[in-house]
């Protein structure tokens, strides 16, 4: 066979012996995957090579990649890695084409290229700035261009079309390394200058070997001039028009920016309501809904996607079967909001009147301000049983001069059934378990969470207080509320936890997660309040799943369910540590006391009684913390695919599937899939999920937040048996669950795990 020491796609097209250089460079990928038969492959690239009118990077990259892509099966996914390292090639080579250098550098000078990028209106200026070219020079050297290599196809093709840097006219200019140098730099601005290229340089280690990803706006956005750095904001409205006004305007400006948003409507009077006295005027929440979807619809993020929005309504509110029925597919479709996500927030009193099969009432919370002169939805029960909510609810019940509708519970449970299984959602609230898990109660109340149920923060609306003139300006003062920002971030499980690295990574990741409420340029105020009064990040996971089958531990077992006991319990106590040495550092948040992190009764109620815990309690007492709220775990789904492993803590859905793509279809196979592995891998919809619920119940106690908690059923699944798996979940203290995700009829095949 010819040889020559051909090393990219370059030399390949502009060779005068194009075959020769082509095998040469089929060899260098032989070399890199030994144990993949390559022989065909090589035959059908030569053979695809002469049909081409012109060789060029682009057609020979495709040509390549293709014939790779076709190859990844089952037993032989590493055919993904073949064809990254082929696109890594065509990266490099229009990288160095764009920017004027050498293909064969891989990566060109750092400093042009924000330089460059800083010119042309695309990157901060901040960032030249805030470092000298020594220093940014000095950057350049941390590059590890190997790990480019960690990618699968489909997490460097994510990370390339969506989140590396490109001209306006969408040429290619950063590459992955660059990407998370950026991210890393962007982050640590604000640190001392002695301190801070040691820093750079511990997160830089930490995202260029995968083992954590930041939220997917910080991803895209760090060191740009547009967009923001977070991942979700929570608002909550107000009873009054002016208030639900303003709040569709905020939710536009953040939308704007690539936020995603939760908005609680729990306040606002139902339809049949009286307004100023006139009886059975008011059109309900149904209206302002139909404005947010339009609002979702009309402002785009950035050209990129449309905007996406959940709104959250309580169990007892009157409007709650127009609520539930918001998404259906039939019906009126002007009481329809397709383009909304719902969530409805569920205390453990109707959880137990569901159970007991026993009567519902539903109350008009203007109403009940108005008779009550309290407001239902700002009690939640204190303990387990017995509470505040539960006494107020029933005094609401024996108020006769209160209007209500009464219903069996079980009916409104059947008809957050019937939406799930259509639509997925309402995703489930658990407002009393969320409310008394709360650190920060001393401060306010979680009315419901945001757009993947995984945030659960003090919330409360913005009210007007005055409106005057002064000469021509119009001038607004207004009550700030508490308007919930998410900042996340999430450790790659499988890949942290195998290399032992658990300790420090999260102590970066901290740091970063904690910097980005100080660099955001959040456009709504309140929500830039809300950040600094609280200073919440939410720490979260993926690849648990990936984790999980390296382990050689089956999903459905009591060792799956006492290792998430263990894991999340030793992530916690490393997020908590990191903050309490922020805070040391740095200062704890504006509101720490008061707080159960300063009364030590987060750590009483959670059972931490070991040494290292009461040191650590002890500690954070003293010292304080950084942040008001610490993890909450995030779907993950994107960022995972960029890190090659499982989403969040959900298992897979299938040992291979496809990608789909605009004119082909990408093989994908679960990460580290081994003949070792392969048994371990089991469908989330062959899955009983009374083990995931088991599990998650374990992680829950951890997280300060919640997680956004799928529930895998058959599309056939008997309502009974739905039923018992919302039950079960309540009674185990999940504080949330997000979509109820069932399958078409033949959407599932026969499970192979249990035939492995």
């Amino acid at each position: 066979m010819l040889q020559t020491n051909s090393n990219t796609l370059e030399t390949v097209v502009e060779k005068d012996g194009a075959e020769e250089a082509l095998v040469g460079y089929l060899e260098k990928l032989k070399e890199k995957y030994p144990h993949l038969d390559f022989d065909d492959y090589e035959q059908k690239i030569v053979q695809g090579v002469f049909t081409l009118q012109k060789v060029t990077r682009d057609r020979l990259s495709n040509l390549l990649i293709l014939g790779a892509l076709e190859r990844i099966n089952t037993l032989e996914p590493d055919w993904t890695y073949v064809a990254a390292s082929v696109l890594l090639d065509k990266l490099y080579g229009n990288a160095a084409e764009n920017r004027g250098y050498q293909a064969d550098e891989k990566y060109g000078s750092l400093y042009h290229l924000i330089e460059t990028l800083t010119n042309t209106g695309i990157f901060s200026p901040a960032l030249l700035s805030s470092y000298t070219k020594e220093e940014i020079e000095k950057i350049q050297s941390f590059i590890s261009q190997e790990r480019d290599e960690l990618f699968t196809y489909i997490g460097l093709l994510t990370l390339s079309d969506r989140y590396l840097a490109q001209t306006h006219d969408r040429k290619t200019m950063e590459l992955p390394q660059e990407r998370f140098l950026i991210i890393a730099m962007t982050l640590m601005q604000n640190e001392p200058k002695e301190k801070r290229l040691a820093l750079i340089e511990e997160a830089y280690w930490a995202l260029s070997n995968l083992y954590m990803t930041v939220a997917t706006p910080t991803l895209a956005n760090a060191g740009k001039t547009y967009g923001q750095l977070s991942s979700c904001f929570i608002d909550t409205v107000e009873d009054d028009l002016r208030s639900i006004y303003d709040s569709n305007t905020d939710v536009a400006t953040l939308s704007k920016h690539g936020g995603g948003i939760g908005v609680y409507l729990g306040k606002v009077r139902p339809r049949g309501s009286d307004i100023k006295g006139f009886k059975g005027v008011s059109s309900g929440v149904m209206p302002w809904m139909k404005q947010l979807n339009n609002t979702a619809v009309s402002v785009d993020q950035l050209g990129q996607r449309k905007g996406a929005i959940a709104v959250y309504l309580d169990v007892w509110h009157k409007d709650i079967f127009s609520f539930l029925d918001a998404k259906l597919n039939n019906g009126d479709e002007r009481l329809r909001t397709h383009d909304l996500f719902t969530g409805v927030c569920l205390p453990d009193l109707f959880m137990e009147k569901v159970q007991n099969r026993e009567e519902w009432h539903l109350f008009d919370p203007h109403e009940v301000r108005s008779v009550m002169n309290y407001s239902l939805e700002d009690f939640y029960d204190e303990e387990k049983g017995s509470g505040s909510f539960r006494e107020k609810y029933e005094e609401c019940v024996r108020e006769e001069k209160l209007s209500r509708e009464t219903i069996p519970a079980i009916e409104i449970m059947k008809r957050i059934m019937i939406s799930q299984l259509e639509t997925g959602t309402p995703y489930m609230f658990y407002r009393d378990t969320v409310n008394r898990a709360n650190p920060n109660k001393h401060k306010g109340m979680i009315y419901g969470s945001n757009l993947c149920s995984e945030i659960a923060q003090n919330m409360s609306a913005t009210t007007l207080v005055e409106e005057t003139t002064d000469g021509g300006t119009i001038v607004i003062r207004k009550e700030m509320g508490d308007f919930v920002v998410c900042n996340l971030s999430s450790v790659s499980l499988a890949t942290a936890v195998k290399a032992d690295v658990l300790p420090r990574l999260v102590k970066i990741q901290m740091r970063m997660l904690d910097n980005v409420i100080d660099l955001n340029t959040i456009p709504v105020p309140q929500a830039k309040y809300t950040n600094e009064k609280y200073r919440a990040v939410g720490l979260g996971t993926f690849g648990l799943h990936h984790l999980l089958a390296l382990e050689g531990i089956s999903w459905e077992s009591d060792d799956a369910v006492e290792y998430n006991d263990r894991l999340y319990e030793n992530i916690a106590y490393y997020a908590i540590s990191a903050s309490m040495e922020l805070a040391k550092e740095k200062g704890s948040y504006p509101v720490f006391e008061g707080s159960e992190w300063e009364n030590g009764r987060y750590f009483e109620d959670r059972g931490y009684t070991s040494d290292r815990w009461e040191e650590l309690r002890a500690k954070v007492q003293e010292h304080g913390m950084r942040n008001g709220y610490v993890m909450a775990v995030a779907p993950n789904s994107s960022t995972s695919i960029i890190a090659g492993s499982s989403a969040s803590i959900d298992p897979i859905f299938r040992k291979e599937y496809s990608e789909e793509k605009k004119d082909y279809k990408i093989p994908v196979t679960a990460p580290d899939l081994t003949p070792q592995t392969n048994w371990y891998y089991k469908s989330a919809y062959h899955i009983n999920q009374n083990w995931s619920i088991k599990q998650n119940a374990k992680r829950q106690r951890h997280i300060d937040q919640a997680v956004s908690f799928n529930l895998y059923v058959q599309n056939d699944i008997r309502a009974k048996d739905l039923l018992d798996l919302h039950l079960n979940a309540w009674s185990e203290g999940l504080k949330t669950t997000y979509y109820v995700r069932s399958t078409s009829g033949d959407a599932i095949d026969e499970c192979e795990s249990c035939h492995s």
